[in-house]
């Protein structure tokens, strides 16, 4: 009965009689008020565009409520509509659905949004602050509607959230192409977000949040425990262990939550600062943070102990991490790794919350007195980078995690800057670590979902990833045997780490070769029943093609072209045409509005001819595209990569850069 409830509700969309209002949750964590930036004649266009969702006879009931709504929280998200079933990843033989396909999209958009999975389940927004599957309910439930009726020679087209409506296309088209917050460049700024967002016409979509591919932190725990593990071979000798070393960082959100979980994998001490109680009791009660500690006397305490036991640990400090870095230094605590992951993207809307400024707060000053909170954010960055300063010059290893610190802490006139004036002073982890050491190679985060929910089916695709990672390292170059390695230790142990949120899904990092051949090895195994329901197949897109953004992904390009966005366009174009179920292209992930063009793809795996013929066209492009650029860039690594791929894959032909001497540049202009 509970099925067949969900079932009509998901096909009849927008609901035929209005629903009762609804109260808005006053314990859930919800986002905070966003800044009032319209005029009254745009607030009018705001209401406008919400009732057009609406028939007539409803507006003059929903019109008081979203005009209180938008006054309110800053944004119409149209509660009422909010649906009464459970939001998560349900078996996909629950959707209703005329394709395998549509199906998987409905439960990658249900994962999402899942309370478990997002940060702010009743706004629609995944991770990162800001980061939208949907800008409104009504989005959702015509979205999951157009699904539920979708055939195979249709594609839903989303714009920012909104089904502009099913297109005949073809049965090799993508289902689904999304784009979000694609703004043209001279109104990306970051109150033009704000405006705009206001008015109901885009969104950010952050990177997997508005493109269905959130897989809880787990995704990022991966990543992060790659780039702690070579971070801690660059900064100890050989014969060291990461055990009793701090790894000091801040957030415990979306994304950020999953860096205590990373540092226990990496085997260190990480300290974790958080200000918003909700966020840190989450992590602790999901089992990615060991212990809560309120007091900093209490927490130097128990840092000292950890160190002294060489302990491996990880602490969430529920306060401001500028005083962690000011204390620590006060009492002469060393810390090894340092690092920040608070969404410094979005740092006007609760990305970042100011040093002497209680939660609650910052809260109400960022909506009511927004110049003030800037100032505030903006001295208290000058207050971190002071600090971190103290401690890079008795040896920490800092780098910017790629939310933007660096990038926002010069602009608030922190001394961050190199002796040139033109760099940072410290490296952004691309740029030191898995730029050269994974991106250029092809390895990045690869990404599966069973969709049966079933662990068994979880358990058969890590076996099969583990064996086909295994039997790649036999015969691959020494340039990646320690990527290989890695990413067979993590395989082994992921399912004792306790890793799944939400949906039962998997990340590993891969190149071309071992993407397509664990695809093909699934896909075998689907057709033979051996896994029992299809397989969806996507990755971050922090990747090796997916994303330019010079302030992370492209960090290490350094031809002059890291500020150009072709790559990632040609990525989402190119995969679309070669066989991806779904495909997205967003302006602003991670590192912030108008800093970055990202773009991702989801591919459905239901053990058919037609899908292996799929996988092995577009997973190569999807990751060649991505080297073959870094090559033209002179990354040494990738043109190794693009040339032994063009060794095996006599079809591919690419632009190989020939080398200028650096002496023959020397005094030419003068």
């Amino acid at each position: 009965m509970i099925k067949d409830t969900f079932r009509n509700q998901v096909l009849q969309g927008i609901p035929k009689e209005l629903p009762l209002k609804k109260t808005y949750p006053k314990i859930a964590n919800t986002a905070p008020k966003r800044k009032d930036i319209l005029s009254k004649e745009e607030k009018k266009l705001a209401i406008r565009n919400a009732l057009r969702y609406f028939p007539a006879v409803w507006h003059p009931e929903l019109v008081i409520e979203f005009v209180a709504e938008l006054n309110t929280l800053g944004r119409i998200y149209m509660h009422r509509f909010k649906p009464d079933y459970p939001l998560f990843a349900r078996p996909i033989s629950e959707y209703p659905a005329q394709t395998p396909q549509a199906a998987s999209i409905m439960l990658m958009i249900q994962n999402n949004l899942d309370p478990a999975v997002a940060q702010h389940p009743e706004e629609l927004i995944t991770y990162g602050g800001n980061g939208a599957v949907f800008q409104n309910w009504a989005q959702y439930l015509l979205t999951m509607q157009y699904l539920s009726s979708m055939t195979e020679e249709q594609t839903l087209h989303i714009y920012s959230g909104h089904p502009m409506g099913l297109f005949p296309s073809s049965k090799d088209a993508p289902r689904v192409v999304v784009t979000n917050g694609m703004m043209i460049p001279n109104y990306s700024k970051p109150d033009d977000w704000e405006k705009y967002n206001a008015l109901g016409v885009t969104q950010y979509g952050q990177m997997t949040a508005g493109s269905y591919m959130y897989i809880g932190p787990q995704g990022i725990v991966h990543g992060t425990a790659i780039t702690l593990l070579n971070a801690f071979r660059k900064v100890l000798n050989t014969k060291e262990t990461p055990a009793g070393k701090i790894f000091l960082t801040a957030g415990l959100g979306g994304m950020s939550g999953a860096q205590p979980k990373a540092g226990n994998i990496a085997g260190c001490i990480t300290i974790c600062a958080e200000v918003n109680p909700a966020a840190a009791e989450k992590r602790h009660q999901q089992g990615w943070v060991d212990e809560l500690i309120k007091d900093i006397d209490q927490l130097t305490t128990r840092a000292k102990r950890a160190i002294a036991k060489k302990e491996v640990v990880s602490l969430a400090y529920i306060g401001n991490i500028v005083e962690v870095w000011e204390k620590f230094y006060e009492e002469e605590i060393a810390i090894h790794l340092g690092s920040d992951q608070t969404s410094l993207h979005n740092p006007w809307s609760g990305g970042y919350y100011p040093a002497g400024l209680s939660f609650e707060a910052a809260n109400s000053m960022m909506s009511k007195d927004p110049e003030t909170f800037r100032e505030k954010v903006q001295t208290s960055l000058r207050r971190q980078v002071k600090a971190i300063n103290k401690h890079t010059a008795k040896g920490t290893y800092f780098f910017d995690y790629g939310n933007a610190f660096l990038l926002e802490a010069s602009r608030a006139g922190a001394a961050i800057m190199a002796d040139n004036k033109i760099d940072f002073k410290y490296p952004s982890y691309v740029q030191d670590i898995l730029g050269p050491m994974c991106f250029d190679y092809g390895f990045g985060p690869f990404r599966w979902v069973c969709t049966s929910g079933e662990k068994s089916d979880l358990q058969k695709t890590d076996a099969i990833a583990l064996r086909v990672m295994e039997e790649i390292k036999v015969t691959a170059p020494p340039e990646i045997q320690q990527q290989v390695q890695d990413n067979i230790k993590w395989i082994k142990e992921a399912e004792s780490n306790n890793l799944v949120v939400g949906s039962k899904a998997r990340i590993l990092y891969a190149d071309a070769e071992g993407r397509a051949k664990i695809a093909e090895a699934f896909n075998r195994a689907i057709a033979s029943k051996e896994i029992t329901a299809p397989v969806v197949l996507g990755r971050d897109h922090h990747d090796v093609s997916g994303t330019d953004s010079p302030f992370r992904e492209t960090s290490n390009i350094y031809d002059g072209s890291k500020f150009t966005a072709d790559m990632a366009m040609h990525n989402v174009i190119g995969d679309s045409f070669r066989g991806a179920t779904w495909v997205s292209i967003h302006n602003g992930g991670g590192v912030g509005w108008g800093e970055v063009i990202n773009g991702g793809f989801g591919m459905v795996l239901d053990g058919s001819l037609e899908a292996s013929r799929k996988l092995k066209n577009m997973l190569f492009y999807d990751v060649n595209n991505g080297i073959s650029r870094r090559s033209w860039a002179r990354n040494k690594e990738a043109m190794f990569a693009i040339k032994r791929e063009m060794e095996r894959s006599p079809q591919l032909k690419v632009t190989l850069p020939n080398i200028v001497a650096d002496d023959l540049l020397e005094g030419l202009f003068k």
